[in-house]
């Protein structure tokens, strides 16, 4: 009983370093974008239009 609570003390910090991790391998490639400026206001202005539309279509979902 005792090994079995040991795994299960164990499946959180798993499971964070393993979503830390995924999050690093997803965000690695944009490190590159930011090293010149040309990329650098293209990777802003694509986070601008991405985020305004994420929220116009929650606006309309949701119906506000």
């Amino acid at each position: 009983m005792d090994n079995f609570l040991k795994n299960i003390v164990r499946y959180p910090r798993f499971f964070i370093s393993s979503v830390l991790g995924l999050i690093f391998v997803i965000l690695s490639p944009f490190k590159n974008l930011v090293k010149t400026t040309k990329s650098r206001i293209f990777l802003i202005l694509f986070l601008i239009l991405f985020f305004t539309a994420l929220q116009n279509i929650l606006k309309n979902m949701l119906g506000f």
